[in-house]
């Protein structure tokens, strides 16, 4: 699409200069000239979007069927499995808001869709089989049918959330201590099957040493940076909860009481807000139940938040000419293979590439602030230098501090 150039500074030869009466080494370096040729072709080939492989998989369906004869069995359940993973990507990519556009599963949408699966754990008797299966889908039939039905949807996969359960009981905060029943209601939840992987910090004595409950509470920059690099997130979300009563009733006569949750989430994004939600009690609800809801209630949010900031606009999109330090050409083929993965990106142009660096075109989808996210689960950063935007591995310098962000 568009015009391609490479520049190699005289500064910085890529050869050493070489006799031409010497004939060996004449031959070794056009040899040489050939191969740099051919390998610098092949780094500057435009690069399209590339799916991640692993978001369009679905992992651990389990299936138990029974019928009159074990291969019948069999087929009835891997049939079921296929149909229930596709629903589960459906969950795991489209907005909650648009689940209703989506066509019911049948066996034909299924066949359409699945590009293969595996089969684990096989169990069988004359008449029943039991198994787990992972199903892998078509990215590309996938994207086309949820465009076709008009379903809002992301694929980019977060980087992990860490989530610090701080529970308030009058007025006394509590994090690693027991009794904390919000902390074991987040605890009981299952692993998630979004793009936004909960990690759950462990309680021993490193994680107690690196962060408590009032420093949680407070935002404490160093404490949150040192807390999700342990356990690998990017993001920490601090849930805050403790019981609320109506004015003037105490805990013990038990009038319309409610869970108030607080949530404030540090990390990436920049933007400063601390959410308050609010979980009344049911009829013949117990405590546990109420924080079990609750819990899953905001865990479910926050894929939803997700999906809502990182959905793929079709409609929108821009181009960015960017520049990319570079150290080795090892640097240089791992940022190409990060970019190629990034789902806003359509096209990605080399305008040219020399020892310490490379010039890109980007052509994506969607606004600057979404590439610049999707970006940071890759581990690059988008910043803005003196004179033109940079493309860096890591952290962005501006970034060291942990920003707090809206929430969840």
């Amino acid at each position: 699409m568009y015009p391609r150039r490479f520049v190699m500074t005289h500064s910085q030869p890529y050869f050493p200069s070489v006799n031409a009466s010497d004939g060996g080494a004449f031959r070794r370096f056009s040899a040489m000239r050939l191969a740099f040729a051919f390998m610098l072709a092949v780094l500057a080939a435009p690069a399209g979007a590339a799916e991640d492989p692993q978001v369009f998989t679905v992992r651990g369906v389990a299936v138990d069927a029974t019928a009159d004869s074990a291969a019948r069995a069999r087929d009835q359940a891997l049939a079921a499995g296929q149909a229930a993973a596709l629903n589960r990507l459906f969950s795991r990519l489209a907005l909650a808001s648009d689940r209703d556009k989506l066509p019911p599963v049948s066996t034909e949408a299924v066949n359409d869709l699945v590009k293969d699966f595996e089969v684990a754990d096989e169990k069988t008797s004359s008449v029943r089989y039991l198994a787990a299966l992972t199903v892998r889908f078509k990215p590309d039939a996938v994207r086309n049918l949820l465009r076709e039905r008009g379903v809002g949807f992301a694929e980019t996969p977060s980087k992990p959330l860490l989530v610090l359960p701080v529970y308030e009981l009058v007025g006394a905060l509590s994090l690693w201590d027991d009794p904390n029943p919000w902390r074991a209601a987040w605890d009981r939840l299952p692993p998630t099957d979004g793009l936004v992987p909960v990690a759950r910090a462990k309680g021993d004595l490193q994680d107690i040493a690196l962060i408590g409950a009032e420093q949680a509470v407070r935002g404490d920059d160093k404490r949150l940076t040192a807390i999700a690099r342990r356990h690998g997130a990017a993001d920490v979300l601090v849930a805050r909860a403790g019981m609320r009563f109506p004015e003037g009733v105490s805990p013990a006569e038990g009038s319309g009481p409610w869970l108030q949750v607080t949530l404030s989430r540090f990390g990436t994004s920049q933007l400063e807000q601390t959410r308050v939600e609010a979980f009344y009690r049911e009829s013949g609800e117990s405590e546990e139940a109420l924080f079990n809801r609750a819990a899953a209630v905001i865990a479910a949010q926050v894929q939803e938040n997700w999906k809502r900031n990182n959905r793929l606009r079709f409609d929108t999109g821009d181009e960015l000419t960017v520049e990319v330090p570079l150290n080795s050409l090892a640097q240089w083929l791992e940022i190409k293979g990060k970019l190629e993965k990034v789902p806003f990106i359509r096209r990605s142009d080399l305008i040219f590439l020399t020892r310490k660096g490379a010039r890109l075109r980007l052509n994506f989808i969607g606004d600057e602030e979404q590439l610049r996210l999707a970006l940071i689960q890759s581990d690059l950063s988008l910043v803005r230098g003196a004179t033109s935007l940079v493309l860096r591995q890591g952290a962005a310098d501006n970034e060291d501090g942990r920003g707090k962000s809206a929430a969840p």
